[in-house]
């Protein structure tokens, strides 16, 4: 597994660039529409199941073999992706104590470590950068620091620290930091960090990069210490900052090396620092970078004059100003904008702010608005909407508005143009907004109407069983009745992705779901409505009973044979037939339940619907019949009618086209299984000839699907079976035979198939 990962390491998968939509888009698809490289593969195994590879201590601790070796690149790849799948804890963390591992850079953001299992498993590595963003509240600034002080390497070569959103202890100052002689860049970002910090910080002989946004630092006079090699600078959200404007730009002044100056901040507090800067003729010429949205009182005109005067300017952050909007910012080469003006700006704010809310949340509502009658398929930007859902899981704000704009990204079959790996990832980001909020509506709508795409519950991978549970309580909630009808609706397909084990695991959720289906179709079938809403209904409850005996006992025992007997007796309508029809053939398949179809009001009906000349309608009462009839113990005392079913059945299959024909409703098995009774049932061809026009019918309409259920659920051994059998009668055998042709021209058809053999 190690020599594999170490082979594989290079190249890497894609690093999106900052580009306009189509060059990003174009690179998203590339990226999420390609297979995970074999790399990735071999380090989610890996980190799959630690157990499996690892031994244990005596304090359950983990660790690998002595003779396995991770090289730097493998070693730091493999703790980033423990601590970004979560996993990444005290236990864990003793893997990297060993010599098997080198580390150089350490990625441990929002970890859960102590700070003694932070000690043992870095800090004897050669480490050059470590980032600690955001990790648990139990593992604090001063323990880092101190932990990472106890090597004289580290504090002479580390050259990264990044604490952003770390706690300090109260009364601590973080002084010692200034032993770290070697670092080049910094954040104390939205840390309780002061003005006595930032002189030690100040100190440091090699700091090129700062960020000490959202801290208490009241004075930045400090900053002169480091003039002449500062040359990047992010002090966003600086609200306890005391200096007056002048002040403050009498110290940016003096920072003549200084290329990137970050001075954002949040509209509400109405700074007009950044106004102040842009009336400056002869400040900061060699800037190339700078970011003041959220500043108050900008105008297109004094940026205008600012860029002119510096024309390597790269980058300029504007969102929630009042500029940006002229054509200067939308023509000059070179100049990337993050703002709110266009999309090209949004995308360029929801990239840089990804992780700051207050920003993210401005850019999505940007979106939304740009987005409302959207045609066009922007994969690029529901990523940077993913990212935001994913860096901001509980801001209500964020991912409400998130929510909103995946839907517009997302509706009216622009699902279908976004790869599949991006549609699973916002799928699942969806369901956490809903579990995260489940009081607010809004969210809830947003994510429900985001959810009915056929593409995304049908083709994207996501834990549906999950997903089912939340749906299922929004289909009980009669309060909100669009809410209701798009939560049928998603149920009515999510219910035929998800396995029948998975379906009687729903347990109270089935239960529910079940009673309240039945509710609206009485309600329906009193309001003589057979609308789409019916149809989900039904389609539901038909899919819900497929293959599932606990679904089919909840139907029948919440007098489910009486509701659809009378939507039977209120519609006559195909779509209405066929899908009650449907549901009886599941609980048909249910041997110990079937008996409870045999009542005259019923039986009538089916056999009625035998007769229609609609042919699914046939085909459907058809397959009741059948199934009611294989079994003889049932009709011990009325085999007289047993036989004219059958008679009839019979008669019925000899009117219909060819088992190849097309139907409207498409005909769909999980598999072949319930089909083995009817097929081994040589006393009754007629049983027999339904089970065989079945199989037949769908294996012609989707051979690449049912040709390898029919191996998989015996159904091959039993064709053969029945070609040989002497009871078989001469129509089944020829049903049989042509079943094993199209079985044969199937697999012949692809070169690299071999004619399949007869199992044996």
């Amino acid at each position: 597994m190690v020599h594999l990962l170490h082979s594989l390491l290079w190249p890497r998968c894609l690093v999106l660039p900052d580009a306009q939509e189509d060059t990003l888009g174009r690179c998203v698809v590339q990226e999420e529409a390609s297979p995970y490289s074999l790399f990735d593969i071999c380090l989610d195994a890996l980190t799959a199941d630690l157990e499996k590879w690892c031994s244990k201590g005596p304090d359950g601790t983990l660790c690998f073999p002595e003779s396995w070796y991770f090289p730097q690149e493998i070693a730091d790849k493999f703790l980033e992706r423990l601590a970004w799948q979560g996993k990444l804890n005290d236990r864990t963390a003793s893997i990297f104590q060993g010599k098997q591992m080198n580390l150089k850079v350490v990625k441990i953001r929002k970890a859960k470590l102590s700070a003694a299992a932070f000690t043992k498993a870095f800090c004897h590595h050669k480490l050059v950068e470590v980032d600690a963003t955001s990790v648990d509240s139990e593992l604090l600034a001063t323990d880092i620091i101190h932990a990472l002080q106890s090597s004289s390497w580290v504090q002479k070569n580390l050259r990264c620290l990044l604490l952003d959103s770390v706690s300090v202890p109260p009364n601590s100052r973080l002084l010692a930091l200034a032993q770290f002689t070697g670092i080049h860049t910094l954040s104390v970002a939205n840390m309780s960090v002061g003005s006595e910090d930032l002189v030690s910080v100040s100190q440091l002989p090699n700091l090129q990069s700062l960020d000490i946004s959202n801290t208490l630092v009241t004075d930045i006079s400090a900053l002169l210490a480091c003039k002449n090699r500062l040359r990047s600078l992010t002090m966003h959200y600086m609200k306890y900052l005391h200096m007056s404007n002048s002040k403050v730009i009498a110290v940016l002044r003096q920072l003549k090396c200084l290329l990137h100056l970050d001075i954002s901040d949040h509209r509400q507090l109405r700074s007009d620092l950044a106004f102040c800067l842009l009336q400056q003729q002869d400040i900061l010429p060699n800037l190339v970078s700078l970011d003041i949205s959220g500043a108050t009182d900008i105008s297109d005109k004094a940026v205008e004059s600012f860029l002119q005067q510096r024309p390597g300017m790269c980058f300029l952050g504007l969102l929630s100003t009042d500029a940006g909007y002229s054509d200067f910012f939308m023509t000059k080469q070179g100049l990337k904008v993050a703002g709110g003006a266009n999309m090209s700006q949004i995308s360029e704010a929801l990239s840089r702010y990804r992780n700051r809310s207050c920003f993210m949340k401005e850019a999505l509502y940007r979106l939304f608005s740009e987005t409302l009658s959207l045609r066009v398929i922007l994969p690029g930007t529901l990523k940077l909407v993913a990212i935001g859902m994913r860096n901001h899981p509980l801001d209500l704000p964020v991912q409400f508005t998130a929510s909103a704009c995946a839907l517009n990204l997302t509706h009216q079959g622009l699902a279908r143009g976004m790869p599949v790996r991006l549609l699973s990832e916002v799928t699942s980001l969806l369901f956490t907004a809903m579990k995260n909020f489940p009081y607010y509506q809004q969210l809830q709508k947003n994510c429900l109407l985001a959810l009915t795409s056929s593409r995304i519950l049908v083709d994207v991978p996501f834990d549906r069983f999950n997903a089912a549970k939340l749906v299922m309580k929004w289909l009980c909630r009669r309060d909100y009745p669009q809410m209701q009808t798009m939560a049928v609706s998603i149920t009515s397909i999510l219910a035929l992705k998800l396995s029948p084990q998975d379906t009687e695991q729903l347990q109270e959720e089935l239960l529910m779901a079940i009673k309240e289906l039945l509710a609206i179709v009485i309600q329906k079938t009193t309001e003589n409505a057979d609308d789409i809403p019916f149809l989900f209904t039904l389609k539901a409850l038909w899919n819900l009973t497929d293959e599932c005996p606990v679904a089919c006992r909840h139907f029948l025992e919440n007098d489910g044979l009486a509701v659809v007997t009378q939507a039977l007796e209120t519609f006559s309508d195909p779509g209405t037939q066929g899908k009650v029809l449907g549901i009886l053939n599941n609980v048909a398949e249910v041997r110990e339940l079937s008996p409870t179809l045999l009542t005259e009001d019923l039986m009538t009906h089916i056999v009625s619907l035998l007769h229609s000349s609609n042919i699914e309608v046939s085909f459907f009462a058809a397959g009741v019949i059948a199934h009611l009839t294989c079994d003889r113990q049932p009709w011990l005392s009325r085999d007289l009618q047993r036989t004219q079913l059958l008679q009839d059945l019979h008669k019925t299959m000899q009117n219909w086209p060819s088992s190849q024909c097309k139907m409207s409703a498409l005909v769909t098995y999980r598999s072949f299984k319930t089909f083995s009774p009817l097929l081994g049932n040589f006393s009754q061809p007629e049983v027999q000839l339904w089970a065989l026009w079945a199989v037949h019918h769908v294996c012609s309409k989707n051979p690449s699907k049912y040709c390898k259920l029919l191996i998989e659920d015996g159904g091959l051994q039993l064709m053969y079976d029945i070609q040989e059998h002497g009871q078989t009668s001469a129509q089944v055998r020829q049903m049989a035979a042509s079943i094993l042709e199209d079985f044969r021209m199937h697999f012949t058809g692809y070169q690299r198939h071999p004619q399949p053999q007869r199992p044996f």
